[in-house]
């Protein structure tokens, strides 16, 4: 269904899930240190490949279904779950990282050597500006948290599991406290809340039918 319906749609009208789970992938090459080659091939490390598996484990009913980020490390990391679970439908959606610097300028860097520039990007605190040609905008990210909710309020499932990034999940979280109207002010809050209430890798965040119907869309 197309999103421009879906936002012109009662919101009383669409069925989300029951319960979703929100899931962080694994540990990444990129979270242990490791220099960037890419932004979305970024893998996970041994440690985040057996974090997956200990996740699948967790899932002890079969969701109703599983919505993956295009991102390897949330693909590799919905892998055990999906082989333990082969039943359940899987779709892909456009729920990937916020890629706020340019991919290309940091290529072959670590989490150190880019703090100088995540420490420009967010002092700047524009929702327009764009790091590069293959960088988004903050405006774009949130046109994608307002399109994934979309999405997940017109799933009408029982259980689905969502497998992403917690960037990703945290802003629409924040989103979903507060409203998906960009602004400076909203980016900040939104940058305070994600450095200070990080989720770790794998970690879940259960979200009701009832708090995705609260929320102001």
């Amino acid at each position: 269904m197309d999103r421009r319906v879906l936002r012109h749609r009662a919101v009383g009208s669409l069925v989300p899930p029951q319960l979703t789970w929100l899931i962080r992938h694994g540990q990444s090459a990129s979270n242990a240190g490791q220099p960037v080659e890419g932004h979305a091939e970024v893998p996970l490390t041994p440690l985040g490949h057996a974090q997956a598996r200990e996740l699948a484990m967790r899932v002890e009913r079969a969701p109703d279904r599983i919505v993956v980020s295009p991102f390897r490390r949330a693909e590799e990391t919905a892998a055990p779950i999906r082989a333990r679970w082969p039943a359940v439908p899987c779709e892909t959606w456009p729920i990937g990282e916020l890629t706020y610097l340019s991919p290309a300028r940091c290529h072959g860097t670590t989490g150190e050597t880019r703090r100088p520039l995540v420490a420009a990007y967010w002092e700047r605190c524009d929702p327009d500006y764009r790091d590069g040609p293959d960088a988004e905008s903050f405006r774009a990210f949130l046109e994608r948290l307002r399109d994934f909710h979309a999405r997940l309020l017109a799933l009408d499932v029982g259980f689905a599991l969502v497998v992403g990034h917690g960037q990703f999940f945290r802003g629409y979280l924040h989103a979903l406290a507060s409203d998906f109207t960009v602004s400076p002010d909203w980016m900040r809050a939104y940058r305070e809340h994600e450095t200070t209430q990080p989720l770790a890798n794998c970690a879940v965040v259960p979200l009701t039918r009832e708090a995705m119907q609260r929320s102001r869309s």
